[in-house]
């Protein structure tokens, strides 16, 4: 069975955007950048909210960029091909090598992680939160930036239990980035 993991920048407070949506602080240098793009080419599939699905869509006109680099492009190769399933009651269509799932998340993301292929990323916080819940998330992976938001969208929100994990991973950045990667406790 195919591994969910969860993946996002958080602050050293726990946030993966600020109180105003804010996700500037979580803009990886070229090596942070590099390496998230290796990550993404070891995945068969990404499992999207509506809120990271419309930020992620800047990477269809990657193309148009003027300022576009040598590692943008890398990772728009990878990125757009990749198969995208976005969980969203309130969008009407999705764009790209995505599909929309409006309900069914338990059953829809079940069925993803028993198909063949590599593991499958899962971006978005509420999404992350409710798939948690539903003891569906293999892996957590944390991005710690070295900033205090103070308050904002916790990489987390609204869990109702403990959940126990164990450190499987750590790397740290020259830029202060620290990789952390936990997998649920046995």
């Amino acid at each position: 069975m195919r591994k969910l993991i969860y993946s996002m920048t958080v602050s050293l407070d726990g946030f993966i955007a600020g109180p105003d949506g804010d996700i500037g602080f979580s803009s990886p240098d070229e090596e942070v950048f590099r390496f998230h793009t290796q990550r993404v080419a070891g995945q068969s599939g990404q499992l999207l909210g509506r809120g990271l699905y419309e930020t992620m869509l800047a990477w269809e006109t990657v193309d148009q960029w003027p300022s576009a680099g040598e590692a943008e492009r890398e990772f728009a190769r990878i990125w757009l091909p990749l198969p995208k399933v976005v969980f969203s009651a309130s969008l009407e269509t999705v764009q790209g090598n995505a599909r929309l799932v409006r309900d069914g998340l338990a059953e829809e993301t079940v069925r993803l992680k028993e198909a063949p292929g590599k593991n499958l990323g899962v971006g978005g916080a509420h999404l992350a939160a409710s798939l948690t819940k539903l003891g569906l998330i293999d892996e957590y992976l944390m991005f710690v930036a070295p900033v205090v938001l103070g308050a904002g969208t916790p990489y987390l929100p609204g869990l109702d239990q403990r959940l126990d994990l164990e450190l499987v991973e750590t790397r740290t950045f020259a830029a202060g980035l620290v990789y952390l990667r936990y997998a649920r406790a046995a």
